[in-house]
């Protein structure tokens, strides 16, 4: 009888598909908190106290998910946001903070979080926010969210901060709402009146700042976006 080989045993470690997570807060007891309540959930892979320390060590680790204060003594959350919003749109930032004003809630979504929850959340609501933020939903705690609801409804013209669609100039913008829409690259370029040269260029730049490998993500990523 042919010997039965014994299977490979797994090394230990953080488990295939794991979302990596940035804690921003200026309490070090407070990160120590999360981090032991999250760490059977998510990897923490850094964390940092100041807005200056944030933005270099988010750029550093290229986490999925940053949970972000919102008040700090060099600015806070709202200048964490500004300064990584373009040069990492990727990341996705969800507000994690004692406040529940509705002047910080408005603030920190029409800067680019995708969230806001209060401390108050259980670990396990919190890691659910995080998968949902990672996943591209917008989570607020149940009270904060009429004040996102609001604060829209009173102005219905106001921009809605996204970060993936402000990278994109004008032009580009256009190429990717006729090619949600189907049109071929030749016909973009007689719509637009430019070169089809000039459409695949537009296309490849798209492309690259969304991170995307063809044009059924990109037609996907616009309907999403109502763009068409």
């Amino acid at each position: 009888m042919a010997e039965q080989s014994t299977p490979p045993v797994e090394p230990e470690g953080n488990p295939p598909g794991r979302l990596r997570v940035f804690l921003v807060d200026d309490h070090a007891m407070f990160r120590a908190g999360v981090r032991a309540e999250l760490g059977a959930h998510v990897e923490v892979v850094g964390e940092a106290s100041t807005v200056t320390e944030a933005v270099s060590r988010i750029a550093a680790t290229g986490p999925d998910v940053v949970l972000l204060d919102v008040h700090m003594p060099d600015g806070g959350g709202r200048a964490v946001l500004e300064a990584m919003r373009r040069s990492h749109p990727q990341v996705r930032f969800l507000a994690l903070s004692v406040s529940d004003a509705a002047e910080d809630v408005i603030g920190l979504i029409r800067a680019g979080a995708r969230g806001y929850v209060t401390k108050t959340i259980s670990p396990d609501e919190l890691a659910a926010a995080i998968r949902r933020v990672a996943d591209g939903d917008a989570v607020f705690s149940p009270r904060l969210a009429g004040f996102v609801l609001d604060a829209f409804a009173a102005r219905p013209d106001a921009p809605v901060a996204d970060p993936e669609l402000d990278q994109l100039t004008n032009r580009e913008r256009e190429v990717l709402r006729l090619l949600a829409r189907g049109y071929a690259y030749k016909e973009i370029a007689r719509e637009l009146y430019i070169s089809i040269k000039t459409v695949e260029t537009h296309v490849s730049n798209v492309l690259r700042k969304l991170q995307m490998s063809n044009r059924y993500e990109l037609s996907r990523w616009a309907a999403d976006r109502r763009l068409v």
